[in-house]
């Protein structure tokens, strides 16, 4: 299996894909007919090198991943939102950059709240039990671990959320199918598998487990040095999950493979096996700014 280098995600009844600067983002209106808007997206990093540098790559990709996302979910939705007036529209565009800057800075607060600030306080709970700062650090991953889990599991019950995950299901489909060098259409995506090693799922899923064996390493006496430590390595942790993901993407070796089942695990959770309407949307999106025809040739040359 060779890497396309094409990604995405799911959005509100849609799939959105991006190869390289261009993306597309495709949506099954409330008419059944389908959208597809295909655009540019500029890094907030305008240094090259530094877009290029392993680990900080990473952190770059990942900001840049969250800005994207909200910024197709947002197009994505305004097909299911009532009809505004004009001027009232026209309002909420010029209000949109700063809403999306500020939804993204929110999202990342409570992101960090949740998965980082709140594990560490609950495993000082242990404390007056347990002596080993060891076994607390440990703790203290378990409960990361668990809520990250947790949360998963709570939001995979809500209906939209389903359908969200079918189109993630729909998304990988179809980038397998182009990956093992099968003509891209309903048939070969609705045989091909659900789980993508670069999936952001895994991502999320190395996020956690590096930051666990990160922190096992800080050890100072200050409570809260301990918590700023923590918060100060989560840029590099990003970027080692990154770097990790991306070799997954792009080698079979057996380690690697193993590495990764467990992230592939978790999408069992993320993804459902979707609809051949979905499937369409999502071919839609990868032939609007990927040539599938030209890669799947150039694999059979190689």
């Amino acid at each position: 299996m060779a890497s396309s280098g094409i990604g995405g995600q799911a959005v509100m009844e849609g799939v959105m894909m991006k190869n390289q600067e261009r993306y597309a983002v495709a949506v099954r209106k409330p008419d059944h007919s389908i959208i597809v808007e295909t655009k540019e997206y500029k890094s907030f990093c305008k240094i090259e090198a530094l877009r290029k540098l392993p680990v900080i790559r990473g952190v770059v990709n990942f900001v840049d991943s969250l800005v994207l996302g909200m910024g197709t979910l947002t197009f994505s939705a305004s097909f299911f939102e009532e009809e505004e007036g004009k001027e009232q529209k026209e309002t909420s565009e010029k209000k949109e950059k700063a809403v999306m800057g500020f939804t993204v800075f929110l999202s990342v607060l409570l992101a960090v709240a949740i998965f980082m600030v709140a594990p560490y306080y609950l495993s000082l709970l242990f404390q007056q039990f347990i002596s080993s700062q060891t076994v607390i650090i440990v703790l203290e991953g378990a409960i990361r671990l668990l809520i990250f889990i947790g949360y998963i599991l709570l939001i995979s019950q809500m209906k939209d959320i389903q359908r969200v995950f079918m189109y993630h299901g729909a998304e990988h489909k179809c980038i397998n199918c182009i990956e093992h060098g099968l003509e891209l259409n309903v048939e070969n995506v609705k045989k091909s598998s659900k789980e993508h090693k670069r999936c952001g799922t895994s991502f999320l899923f190395f996020v956690v487990i590096i930051s666990i064996i990160a922190t096992l390493f800080i050890r100072v006496d200050s409570g809260l040095l301990r918590l700023g430590l923590r918060l100060a390595i989560i840029p590099i942790v990003a970027g080692v999950a990154y770097e990790i993901i991306r070799l997954a993407g792009r080698s079979e070796n057996p380690i690697v493979n193993l590495l990764s089942k467990p992230g592939l695990f978790m999408q069992k959770l993320t993804t459902k096996e979707p609809d051949e309407d979905m499937i369409e949307v999502g071919i839609a999106s990868v032939e609007a700014v990927f040539d599938w025809k030209c890669y799947i040739q150039n694999m059979k040359e190689g």
